[in-house]
């Protein structure tokens, strides 16, 4: 699938320089800064969290003014609120977990959810009535190539900025549709066994990710208060 059929995709994160990314244990405000400010930056039409990192935007929402009729069929197919921002928060929650209520962008950033088909007629309702629109990739978890395609073709997302957390960057990775890594790396140590790191994933020993796409160093960057900024390009590598 190429960039044309979906977005160029930069996962963009700060770490510790053990690849850690629970960044509250150790950030600096100068790591926070560069992080925004690269952000601008990159300059994407649309940047995407896991659930984890966006229940902090849902649990601030009202709550919807009007709760939806149980009763009214449900159409199934993807919701498209509006393809009129000037950029999109993508919130990838497969199970439908997340409650926006009425709020339908962060920052006016236009939410858009991604689910999978395993979420209830009830939550899809919810949604509609909230003003958020949303897509369904998968049956049970998210399959991302068809979710980029999507985000393309209804919101015409031609750069985004995936944003974690580990197990999202990982999943990507593994599914080989991400072109770019910007990474800040703060002059902090983790260490704690088990904190979430850059990109993880589930397999066995024999598994990596080395064997499914090759870095190439792109640039590298001091900042001040003695971050790094590394970016690589990101090429994935034919099975055999």
């Amino acid at each position: 699938m190429t960039t044309t059929e979906r977005p160029h995709v930069i996962c963009h994160m700060t770490s510790s320089v053990d690849g850690r990314i629970k960044t509250r244990r150790w950030t600096t405000l100068d790591a926070d800064d560069h992080y925004e400010t690269i952000h601008e930056r990159l300059d994407g039409d649309a940047w995407m969290c896991g659930r984890i990192t966006m229940q902090g935007y849902a649990d601030s929402a009202k709550p919807l003014s009007e709760q939806p009729d149980a009763s009214e069929a449900i159409d199934r197919s993807d919701h498209i609120a509006r393809t009129d921002a000037a950029a999109y928060a993508i919130a990838l929650d497969a199970h439908g977990r997340l409650d926006w209520g009425a709020r339908n962008d962060i920052e006016g950033d236009h939410v858009v959810v991604v689910l999978t088909a395993a979420v209830s007629d009830d939550h899809l309702r919810r949604l509609r009535a909230g003003g958020q629109s949303y897509i369904i990739a998968g049956e049970t978890t998210v399959d991302f190539p068809l979710a980029l395609r999507k985000l393309r073709q209804h919101f015409g997302i031609a750069r985004l900025l995936v944003e974690g957390g580990g197990r999202i960057n990982g999943s990507m990775l593994k599914a080989g549709v991400v072109d770019e890594l910007s990474l800040l790396v703060a002059p902090a140590v983790d260490g704690l066994i088990g904190t979430p790191a850059l990109f993880d994933v589930e397999g066995g020993e024999d598994e990596s990710l080395a064997s499914k796409c090759r870095l190439t160093l792109t640039g590298c960057e001091q900042l001040d208060g003695g971050t790094v900024w590394l970016r690589y390009g990101i090429s994935t590598v034919e099975a055999s």
